[in-house]
């Protein structure tokens, strides 16, 4: 008889542009690969899918990310390997999450403000200089950065694959993966 795989939720957070997506995608095929499964919670695809006209007070990121949250606790008690891209900018949230979660593990990408200019995959920061966008996490909107990660990784300096290594071995450290 075949194990049963223990759910739980890899939350990655960190400002627009710092990597979030694709270390995400990147270890969902890596632990997909490990016959593991797994489903990927992305922030933007979730609010364009549902709520698109949400905004980005304060109030609708929170509700936002409760809905994530939600979301993930379900996937993670089934039994799947829950992996969240939300900015989630607030720490607050974040440690509800990891409340309401249970098994997480806090993954914050980290790039310099110049490396995620430079990338601007949505164009945000490019408004945000030319004054179009206020408040952009991570600009001139707060991020309030995790004091105590489980995993810390700077995409302007780690092969991704590095990245993916670094939250796969923590993941077994914590006992979540054999």
């Amino acid at each position: 008889m075949q194990e049963k795989q223990r759910g739980f939720a890899i939350w990655i957070t960190g400002p627009s542009g710092s990597g979030k997506t694709t270390l995400a995608e990147a270890l969902a095929r890596r632990l997909r690969e490990m016959g593991l499964k797994v489903e990927v919670l992305d922030g933007d695809a979730i609010r364009n899918t549902l709520y698109p006209e949400l905004g980005f007070t304060r109030e609708a990121r929170e509700m936002h990310n409760r809905i994530v949250i939600y979301m993930a606790k379900l996937l993670s008690r089934n039994g799947i390997i829950a992996i969240i891209s939300l900015i989630s900018p607030f720490r607050a949230i974040r440690e509800s999450a990891r409340r309401e979660i249970g098994d997480f593990i806090e993954v914050y990408v980290y790039a310099p403000l110049e490396v995620r200019i430079q990338r601007d995959p949505k164009g945000l920061y490019g408004k945000a200089l030319r004054g179009e966008v206020r408040d952009l996490t991570g600009y001139d909107g707060s991020y309030e950065e995790p004091e105590n990660p489980d995993v810390r990784v700077d995409s302007s300096k780690m092969a991704i694959e590095d990245e993916v290594e670094a939250v796969i071995r923590r993941a077994r450290e914590m006992g979540l993966l054999p």
